[in-house]
């Protein structure tokens, strides 16, 4: 069963001068509960596809289908991005957690745009701290954090709204070979409990560990 459906989806950026075509007529399905890397050499595409699947960027053409439900190219933004937040929670290379919030306060800071809450925030921040393995670490700031469990934290903020995808951009580019592997076997395990995750990576190991890989090439799919 698809989770994701993109259908003819083209980007093109242009200006006054120059009009570029980032995506060309891209056609995907990706199954639920599924692990996706997405790959591909610079000014390939992908960052675009992934703008476009987190729903962080709009389409110029083509169709978007997101859990069920309809992406429609004029929909409103307000509307894009309560989708955004209840379906997608996103995982990034630079981690880019608040640097003066505790672990527990970057967790739970995506709650503030959130539409259904859970009844005990906290309690869920901290279950989610206990999964990946920093239940000690739930008052620390960044700057006194690893950067494996800088990245620990980001992943327990992306799960916070309880997303049914997880999109991850080069999640292992900044770590350590420990440390990279502790964050791919969370997601490993997230996939299990059923999360379809997705991997934008130029790293071929980190490709051969999930089930598919999507390879890009100056915007189309090459593979």
């Amino acid at each position: 069963m698809s989770i994701i459906s993109l259908k003819n989806i083209s980007k093109v950026y242009s200006s006054k001068y120059l009009s570029v075509t980032a995506l060309h007529e891209i056609n995907i399905e990706l199954d639920k509960g599924s692990m996706i890397a997405i790959m591909g050499p610079s000014g390939s595409g992908k960052s675009t596809l992934m703008n476009v699947i987190g729903l962080l960027d709009r389409p110029s053409s083509g169709e978007i289908i997101i859990d069920g439900e309809n992406v429609n190219l004029d929909m409103p933004d307000r509307k894009i991005a309560s989708l955004r937040s209840d379906r997608i929670g996103f995982v990034f290379q630079s981690f880019n957690l608040l640097p003066k919030l505790s672990a527990m306060e970057n967790v739970l800071m995506p709650l503030q745009y959130a539409n259904n809450k859970p009844k005990n925030p906290t309690g869920v921040a901290r279950e989610l701290l206990g999964k990946v393995g920093l239940s000690e670490r739930e008052r620390h700031i960044p700057n006194q954090l690893s950067g494996g469990e800088k990245q620990r934290v980001a992943i327990a903020r992306a799960l916070i709204n309880n997303p049914s995808i997880i999109l991850a951009d080069e999640p292992t580019g900044n770590l350590d070979t420990k440390s990279g592997g502790d964050v791919m076997n969370i997601l490993k395990e997230l996939q299990a409990e059923g999360k379809t995750v997705i991997i934008v990576t130029h790293d071929q190991k980190i490709a051969d560990q999930c089930e598919k890989t999507i390879e890009l090439l100056d915007g189309h799919v090459k593979s």
